[in-house]
């Protein structure tokens, strides 16, 4: 049985905490044994039954097999899944048994997939993003790195969604679109055309309201 520590332990921490748990069920080859969170006031809590074991420096010396980056900024979650990387840990993919995922579907480590997702095929999924809950993904996607699609939102066939970008919480992107990296969405837009690097567009059709820094 997998031993797999959550990084983060705050609500989306809860959550990918729940994924696992019903994985747990499922199949019976993974067991979370707790989070690692640099809040201090949670030390010692438990949180679905799971405890909070330590601070992220704490790594090292809680025996474990597997992590997942459950931290929801996609900024905060891209530098510590890299420096984990880099250290050499190994990434599981939590995904929830209520989520529909087509079998060619390619989902990359570290990823969590939320109750209610569908992913249909020829899709490719890239690592350390969030599937939120209800978020569907349609035929022949590219999904990249560290990306979020909040819950609710609705990806059509032969969309890219490019590295560090956020689609908000019940956006529509129609078929064929392209959205650059590091950009968001925001909640509720629908997006009929193609979206560059480092904005964030709105409304519908969505249009950018601001650019971003290259922080």
């Amino acid at each position: 049985m997998m031993r797999v520590l959550i990084i983060g332990a705050g609500g989306h921490g809860q959550v990918v905490a729940d994924i696992l748990l019903r994985m747990r069920e499922r199949t019976g080859n993974v067991e979370p044994i707790g989070y690692i969170d640099d809040n201090s006031s949670l030390f010692g809590k438990k949180l679905l039954g799971l405890p909070v074991l330590g601070s992220i420096a704490d790594l090292a010396i809680i025996a474990h097999d597997a992590v997942v980056v459950a931290i929801g900024d996609n900024a905060v979650r891209h530098k510590l899944y890299e420096q984990l990387r880099m250290q050499g840990e190994r990434f599981i993919t939590a995904c929830h048994p209520e989520a529909v995922i087509a079998s060619d579907v390619i989902i990359g480590p570290g990823t969590m997939v939320c109750a209610g997702v569908v992913v249909n095929t020829c899709t490719e999924i890239g690592a350390n993003v969030i599937l939120n809950t209800g978020c569907s993904v349609d035929h022949h996607n590219r999904i990249g790195n560290h990306t979020h699609i909040a819950p609710g939102a609705r990806l059509g066939g032969e969309v890219v969604v490019s590295e560090g970008t956020l689609v908000g919480i019940g956006a529509t992107v129609i078929n064929r679109r392209c959205i650059g990296a590091w950009s968001i969405i925001g909640a509720g837009s629908v997006v009929n055309h193609d979206i560059p690097d480092r904005v964030v567009a709105v409304g519908n059709p969505a249009r950018i309201v601001r650019k971003l820094n290259n922080e």
